[in-house]
């Protein structure tokens, strides 16, 4: 309980039982009726200047105690918050309120429900139950809205709590809200990323198992095994750094042969064609294919010597004998020793042809010239010059 202040000698210093000061001071009545509309907001200002008379509320300086108050209490909050008075639900929102309603008309003075006419079938009993003196508290409520011209899904944490007056009778609905529709919209996004990141995952997993157990089967000795797992792994890992860069949508086509063939020296290839986008499937395989290709050339073909090269080129060609556009990859080796048709096919010819064939639904061509291999994808392709990804 508050009490008056007990006597003070002159020079002595109060008591102080508490961290807070507080001084009574006696007033003058109060006779500016609208001195409950405290503060410089605009829905303040807004309130002493509309015209009450055309609503159900009646003259503002006839206003009940309870109306005054809980007009005062929602201005002088930073939260968003709409009064909703009466049994025509007429709105009173605060200044953090007017975000919510997006492009809508003036909330002022209108009736709640037609404020949010869109979505008043899905409001409407939720406000019944606080006129009927039951709070109701929702998180993350989806609301079909179009306070923005076209109709989006928004969603909000909010209260409805009743309003009662002096004598306890529920007079009107306290809408308390925040906007979470960022944080959903977020969360959501997030759940897509994940569930992609997990399929990622797992294509990723079956690749390295299946070059991992290829190469070792295919290996004469450990040793053998060991250095074409890690080879062929390394491989793998240049073509997830470029995905990565591109958020593993696709991958450029001339940074991914770059990544793959740059331990060869700059002076041992070169790559000529157009931007070509290609799927993350599509990246892993040709990425493999190259590292086979310049693997078989360090060891046999023209990067087995100190004047041999390699030329990579694609280009995007349209064929009338065939619908659409095609998306041509050529591997030429030239300066190299004598090729000559090997007598088995090893685990990189098996690779090219066949995960190249999956990936791309293309056609391959390992053609062993003498002159040099030379290497031919022709798969078919979409998009516009530049853009684009090989179906």
């Amino acid at each position: 309980m508050w009490g008056s202040p007990p006597a003070v000698g002159q020079g002595e210093e109060p008591a102080r039982t508490s961290r807070f000061c507080f001084l009574v001071h006696q007033r003058t009545p109060v006779t500016d009726t609208l001195a409950f509309l405290s503060g410089d907001g605009a829905m303040a200002r807004a309130i002493r200047d509309h015209d009450w008379q055309r609503t159900s509320l009646g003259r503002i300086e006839n206003w009940s105690a309870s109306l005054r108050t809980s007009v005062s209490l929602i201005l002088n909050s930073h939260f968003p918050q709409c009064i909703v008075w009466g049994p025509d639900l007429v709105s009173i929102p605060n200044d953090a309120f007017l975000p919510i309603l997006g492009s809508k008309p003036p909330a002022l003075g209108r009736s709640f429900a037609d404020v949010w006419a869109e979505a008043w079938d899905d409001l409407a009993p939720i406000a019944e139950l606080a006129f009927a003196g039951e709070a109701t508290f929702i998180e993350n409520y989806p609301v079909r809205t179009t306070r923005f011209g076209e109709e989006e899904e928004a969603f909000f944490t909010f209260c409805y709590s009743p309003i009662r007056d002096e004598a306890g009778t529920v007079v009107g609905m306290l809408d308390t809200v925040v906007e979470t529709t960022a944080t959903i919209r977020a969360d959501r996004e997030l759940q897509v990323a994940n569930r992609e990141l997990g399929h990622r995952l797992k294509n990723t997993l079956a690749v390295t198992q299946a070059v991992t157990l290829q190469s070792i089967r295919r290996a004469a000795n450990l040793t053998e095994a060991r250095e074409a797992v890690s080879e062929r792994l390394a491989a793998l890992g240049r073509a997830t750094d470029v995905l990565t860069g591109t958020s593993w949508d696709a991958a450029d086509l001339s940074m991914l042969a770059g990544a793959a063939l740059a331990a060869q020296g700059d002076d041992r290839y070169s790559l000529d064609g157009p931007l070509v986008q290609l799927a993350s499937a599509q990246a892993i395989s040709l990425s493999l294919a190259l590292h086979e290709l310049a693997t078989n050339a360090t060891k046999y073909g023209a990067l087995s010597n100190d004047t041999g090269k390699v030329s990579l080129q694609w280009r995007l060609e349209v064929d009338p004998n065939r619908p659409g556009t095609r998306l041509l990859i050529q591997w030429t080796e030239t300066g190299g020793p004598r090729v000559s048709q090997p007598q088995r096919q090893g685990f990189g010819s098996v690779l090219i042809e066949r995960t190249l064939r999956s990936s791309f639904k293309g056609i391959t061509v390992l053609d062993f010239r003498p002159e040099g291999l030379v290497f031919t994808l022709d798969a078919p392709w979409s998009g516009t010059p530049g853009a684009g990804t090989a179906q």
